[in-house]
């Protein structure tokens, strides 16, 4: 079940169930997540988009098979589909698989919105993953996530749920 529509409402936006017809979208929005990263190669166009799509497909079917039973929903404004939010269960915590914006709905503070209802709705501690250099990061931390694990490639944050009075 997606998260309430509270803090996230005033910004127009609803959730519906992605469907293997969005794939187009998904692999585009994924795309725009690594052309800063990836502007700094050199490599031409072509190999770029080769390198994207090869990567969306696997992030997509390592997904699916981790999560077989994981929440995977667009956001949409105006219907008009501009991220995705993908949610799953593990070890008893809600885990943030991956919230993803189009540029132009990136900094307005709609990520922000979608993160603090999906945190009011979970009596449960919340988990994501953050690449390094990932600026998120820093929402994250002042959302309450703190860092339990450092890897190679990511940080492991949790954000434990309030303590009852």
């Amino acid at each position: 079940m997606p998260p309430p529509l509270r803090e996230a409402a005033a910004f127009g936006i609803s959730y519906r169930v992605m469907e293997d017809g969005d794939l187009p979208f998904v692999a585009a929005l994924y795309a725009t997540t690594r052309a800063e990263e990836l502007a700094s190669t050199g490599w031409p166009a072509e190999m770029q988009a080769t390198f994207l799509d090869q990567q969306h497909r696997a992030q997509h079917s390592h997904y699916r098979a981790a999560y077989p039973h994981g929440e995977w929903l667009l956001i949409e404004r105006g219907g008009e589909s501009i991220g995705r939010l993908y949610l799953a269960e593990e070890m008893g915590m809600a885990l943030l698989v991956d919230i993803s914006l189009l540029p132009e709905a990136r900094g307005s503070g709609l990520g922000t919105a979608i993160l603090k209802d999906l945190i009011a709705a979970e009596t449960r501690p919340v988990e994501l993953h953050v690449e390094r250099h990932n600026r998120a990061r820093q929402l994250y931390e002042r959302l309450g996530f703190r860092e339990v694990e450092e890897g190679p490639v990511y940080y492991r944050m949790i954000r434990q749920p309030p303590t009852p009075a």
